[in-house]
C-alpha cells in the first residue's frame, strides 16, 4: 500500500501532562495522551468520558423554539388534530420518523407517517406530500432530518391550513421556512450548547421535551435510544459530547433489548451472538435500512422499525435484505463504470476533485459510488445522474474538507442543494454540469490541503508489544463508541518479525494471518492484514518490518487481543 505514515511525537509538555493525568486516573500515559487530545484534562472528565451518564444530556428546552414546538404538539393533541410525522428516506430520516411515531403513538392515535419517494418526489418536503396531508385532514406535520430549506413547500402548506414543526440538523439558508417552530442547533441564532446532533437526535430531544412537559418519566424514552445510535453511526456525525452519551446508551439498548424491528435486522445480519459496535451499524445494519429507500421506498424501513410482531418483522427484514443485495449489484456495476470514466478523465493527476455524470445511473446508489470514489482517489467526489430534466446527485468528501461549502460556492448554478461537511445532495440543469465541474474544481483546488488528497495514516502513538497488557486493552475499550472526533486509535510498532507461523488466507489468498514478535518482549501477537498478501514474501524473509494497526478483540477467542494491520513497511535498518 502506498500510504504515507504521519506521526507527531508528543512534546515534553504533552508527555508531562499525560504522566500527571495517568497518576490521577490509573490509565497508561499512552492512553492519557489520547484523552488530552480529546480535551479531557482531569480524572473527573475522564470518568465522564469513560462512563457517559444519561443525566448529562442537555436540557432540551435550551434549544430555540422548543417551548413553542411542545406547546403546538400539546395543542394538536388537545384538539384531536391529525398529526403527520414526515422524514427523509435515508437511515437518519427513517429512524427519526420511527422514533417520534412510536413514542407519540403510546399517547395518541390520530397520527400518521410519511416518507417521500426518492424517485417521484425527491429529497425533503414535497408538494405531493403536503397534498396528501391536506387530503387526509392533517393539521400538523412534524418533519425530521429535512425541511430546513423547504421555504416554498411549507408556505404552500400554511396556505392549506397545515402547520409545520421542523426537526433538522442540516445547514440552513439565510431565509428560514415559515414553520411554527424550527428545531435546529445550526440556526445562526441557535442557543443550544451542542450542534452536531443527527436528525433522529433532534427528534429525540423534541420527545424528551414533550415528556418533561407532560410528566412522562425519562425511562419511557430509553427504549428509543437504539434508533438514535443507529442514526448517529450511519449519518457520520461526531461521536463526542451529547452524541457520545446517546450512542453509548443506544448501543447498550441495541445489545441488551433492541426493538423488534432492529432485532430482526440484527438476526438477518448474523450479529445475534456478537457485541454490536458502531462499525456493525455502519457496515451491516445501516446499509440494509438505507437499501429500502434506495431501491424501493423508505416507508418500508419505517414499517419494519415500528413493527411489534417478531415474525412479521423478520419477513420485512428479509425483504429489505433482498433490496440490499440488489443495491450491492448496482453499486458494483456503477462503481466499475465510474472508475472507467475517471480513468479516462483528462489531467486526472492534476485534478483536486472528481465530478462525473451519467444519465443512465440508478439514483438510489450514486451516494455510495461517490463514497467509493473518495476512498479510491482521495478527492471530493460528485456523482450525477438524470432525473426528469435535471442532473441530480450526491457529493462526498475527504477528511477535513467541507464539501458543503464547495457546493454552496456554486449555488447560482444549482436548483437545489443541502447537506453537511462530508455529504451533500444537489441538483442542477443538465446544461450547467460542465460549468459546475469547472467551478467546483477551482474552489477545491484553492481550499484543499495537499495532505487531504493523499493516502495518509495518522498514527496516534508508537508502542511496543509489551505495552499491550490486559489492563491497557480494557482501558482502550472504554474509549468506545468510536467515530468522527473520537476515531479508533492507530498504533505503530517498529522492528517486528514473523514468529514463523504467519500465512496467507482468504478465498482468493488475499489476506495474511500473522503471528508476530518484537525485540522488546516475548509476547507473540496475533494479527490480520486484510488485502495485503503482496507483503507475505517480505515477511517470510525473517527481516524486520514496521506495522501500524488498531487493537481489536479476537472474535474467536474472547478476551484475547488481535491486531488489525492497516499497513506494513520494511524497517529502516
Amino acid at each position: 500500500m502506498n500510504h504515507k505514515w504521519n506521526y507527531q511525537p508528543p512534546s515534553q509538555e504533552q508527555t508531562e501532562a499525560a504522566k500527571a493525568l495517568a497518576k490521577e486516573t490509573g490509565v497508561s500515559p499512552i492512553l492519557c495522551k489520547l484523552l488530552l487530545e480529546r480535551g479531557i484534562t482531569s480524572a473527573a472528565e475522564a470518568k465522564r468520558f469513560f462512563r457517559p451518564q444519561l443525566n448529562e444530556l442537555h436540557d432540551p428546552f435550551l434549544m430555540k423554539d422548543m417551548s413553542i414546538a411542545v406547546e403546538r404538539l400539546n395543542q394538536a393533541m388537545g384538539r384531536k388534530e391529525r398529526i403527520m410525522v414526515y422524514g427523509d428516506y435515508d437511515v437518519d430520516g427513517t429512524t427519526a420518523v420511527a422514533l417520534v411515531y412510536k413514542f407519540l403513538q403510546q399517547f395518541y392515535s390520530n397520527i400518521d407517517y410519511y416518507i417521500p419517494d426518492r424517485y417521484n418526489e425527491g429529497y425533503g418536503v414535497s408538494v405531493k406530500g403536503v397534498n396528501y396531508a391536506y387530503e387526509t385532514g392533517v393539521k400538523l406535520i412534524i418533519v425530521l432530518d429535512c425541511g430546513i430549506k423547504a421555504v416554498d413547500e411549507i408556505a404552500y402548506a400554511k396556505e392549506k391550513g397545515i402547520d409545520f414543526i421542523i426537526c433538522d440538523h442540516h445547514v440552513p439558508d439565510d431565509v428560514l421556512p415559515p414553520a411554527v417552530a424550527i428545531l435546529n442547533a445550526k440556526r445562526p441564532d441557535a442557543t443550544y450548547p451542542y450542534e452536531h446532533l443527527s436528525g433522529c437526535g433532534v427528534g429525540f430531544k423534541f420527545m424528551q421535551a414533550f415528556a418533561l412537559n407532560n410528566g412522562i418519566e425519562f425511562h419511557q424514552l430509553t427504549p428509543l435510544l437504539d434508533l438514535v445510535a443507529v442514526s448517529v453511526a450511519s449519518d457520520i456525525v461526531p461521536i463526542m459530547g451529547e452524541n457520545r452519551v446517546l450512542t453509548y446508551h443506544g448501543l447498550k439498548q441495541l445489545n441488551s433489548n433492541p426493538s423488534v424491528g432492529l432485532k430482526a435486522i440484527i438476526d438477518i445480519c448474523g450479529l445475534s451472538d456478537k457485541e454490536i459496535t458502531v462499525g456493525d451499524i455502519v457496515f451491516k445494519i445501516g446499509p440494509r435500512i438505507n437499501a429500502s429507500g434506495r431501491i424501493q421506498n423508505g416507508k418500508e424501513a419505517v414499517e419494519l422499525l415500528i413493527e411489534k410482531d417478531f415474525s412479521a418483522a423478520l419477513e420485512k427484514a428479509n425483504q429489505i435484505n433482498q433490496y440490499n443485495e440488489t443495491r450491492k449489484d448496482l453499486d458494483k456495476t456503477m462503481t466499475e463504470e465510474a472508475n472507467q470514466i475517471v480513468d479516462n478523465l483528462e489531467g486526472l493527476v492534476d485534478r483536486r476533485s472528481i465530478v462525473i455524470y451519467n444519465e443512465a445511473w440508478h439514483k438510489g446508489v450514486i451516494g455510495i459510488v461517490a463514497s467509493r470514489l473518495t476512498e479510491i482517489y482521495y478527492r471530493p467526489a460528485v456523482v450525477l445522474t438524470r432525473t426528469d430534466n435535471l442532473a441530480t446527485g450526491s457529493a462526498r468528501s475527504v477528511s477535513g474538507f467541507d464539501v458543503y461549502k464547495a457546493i454552496e460556492h456554486c449555488r447560482d448554478l444549482l436548483e437545489n442543494f443541502g447537506g453537511h461537511t462530508y455529504a451533500a445532495g444537489l441538483s442542477m440543469k443538465v446544461e450547467n454540469v460542465d460549468e459546475f465541474t469547472r467551478r467546483f474544481e477551482k474552489y477545491v483546488t484553492e481550499h484543499i490541503l495537499p495532505e487531504q488528497t493523499s493516502a495518509v495514516i495518522d498514527i496516534d502513538a508508537e508502542i511496543d508489544f509489551r505495552d499491550i497488557t490486559p489492563k491497557f486493552h480494557a482501558d482502550l475499550k472504554k474509549f468506545n463508541p468510536f467515530g468522527p472526533d473520537n476515531h479508533k486509535p492507530i498504533f505503530c510498532t517498529h522492528n517486528v518479525y514473523d514468529y514463523g507461523t504467519s500465512k496467507v488466507v482468504g478465498r482468493d489468498q488475499e489476506h495474511i494471518k500473522l503471528e508476530l514478535v518484537d525485540n522488546k518482549s516475548n509476547n507473540v501477537m496475533n494479527g490480520i492484514a486484510f488485502g495485503q498478501s503482496s507483503q507475505a514474501r517480505y515477511i517470510k524473509t525473517k527481516r524486520s518490518f514496521d506495522i501500524c494497526y488498531t487493537i481489536e478483540e479476537n472474535t474467536h477467542k474472547r478476551g484475547e487481543v488481535q491486531l488489525q494491520i492497516e499497513d506494513i513497511k520494511p524497517s529502516e535498518e
